[in-house]
């Protein structure tokens, strides 16, 4: 865990892939326990620490997490978060390219717990939620894409199956119809940036968070850095 920025109200740290955010059956120790205790310990605080988790991400996905440190905060946060008033940006690495280079997909999402698995329909149905993104491809290697996305909804799993639907599975995402799994148990999806107005200060944030420390990361890191500089 790297804490990214912090304050009297929020912290926002870097998650690893393969962390749960919060407590699950399977009884590993979630990330909102380790802030906790960082917190505890480097502001030497007496008694429980309160943190309230505002967002989550998928175990095997890593980046960006905010975490509320006061009451206040979260329930703003979780305003916040219901109106789309927090903008998050994700990086995903697929094998394939998508067929137009920028879309808003829509879909329509079931998900079920007994396999813990989300379903995405082009068309409305029973029980399903409506969830939509935008995205555009902003690199390419020899054998991969990196897709930029943008959340306009906030559903289990939505990025993963909308660009599956779209036959671009996320590298070594195996539940969603990638062929081959990552060697480290992740899949290659980042919550790469997030953009709000502080919910008590009202300061502009905006983080990014470091890519993995893979070559292929670190590769398309280069490629969108360059074009930054061509273009500045």
């Amino acid at each position: 865990m790297t804490v990214l920025y912090e304050d009297n109200h929020i912290i926002i740290v870097n998650k690893e892939p393969g962390e749960i955010v919060q407590g699950d059956k399977s009884g590993d120790k979630p990330l909102s326990e380790i802030v906790k205790e960082w917190i505890k310990e480097k502001h030497q605080k007496p008694g429980n620490v309160f943190l309230g988790v505002a967002h989550r991400l998928d175990r095997p996905v890593g980046g960006i997490v905010v975490f509320a440190k006061t009451s206040k905060a979260l329930a703003r946060l979780n305003q916040m978060f219901r109106n789309g008033d927090i903008h998050k940006t994700y990086w995903a690495i697929s094998r394939n390219c998508p067929e137009k280079p920028a879309d808003l997909l829509t879909h329509y999402i079931t998900s079920t717990e007994k396999n813990n698995r989300s379903y995405a329909s082009p068309v409305p149905k029973d029980g399903a939620k409506l969830a939509q993104l935008r995205y555009r491809v902003i690199a390419h290697s020899d054998h991969y894409h990196l897709i930029e996305v943008n959340l306009m909804t906030g559903r289990k799993h939505q990025i993963r199956v909308q660009l599956s639907a779209i036959d671009c599975p996320v590298k070594g995402d195996l539940k969603y119809g990638d062929r081959r799994s990552n060697p480290d148990g992740s899949i290659s999806l980042l919550a790469r940036r997030i953009q709000f107005t502080h919910p008590v200060s009202g300061k502009e944030i905006d983080i990014t968070a470091p890519v993995p420390d893979d070559p292929l990361w670190k590769a398309f890191e280069k490629m969108t850095n360059d074009k930054l500089q061509m273009t500045s």
